[in-house]
């Protein structure tokens, strides 16, 4: 519940599946810390209205999470991927 006089613009909701987040920075040879604040970033962005459809929008975004995370020192988690 609100508080009354206390407005919230929220996007939306980001649920992130700890078990899965963790079975999957593990498959993939990633920093547990380095998954899950990528996944948070790349939920955030979804909440601003970025996609991934067409291959022009997932470099977009991409290019985004990539800056996004590099001010935290995580390496491109699409470089590790590939």
């Amino acid at each position: 519940e609100v508080p009354e006089g206390l407005t919230l613009n929220l996007l939306g909701d980001l649920v992130i599946c700890v078990n899965v987040m963790k079975n999957e920075a593990k498959s993939q040879n990633k920093k547990l810390f380095d998954h899950w604040a990528h996944l948070v970033i790349h939920g955030c962005l979804h909440l601003l209205g970025f996609d991934h459809i067409s291959d022009a929008e997932a470099v977009e975004m991409e290019t985004i999470e990539v800056a996004a995370l590099a001010k935290l020192n995580i390496n491109n988690p699409y470089l590790l991927s590939e």
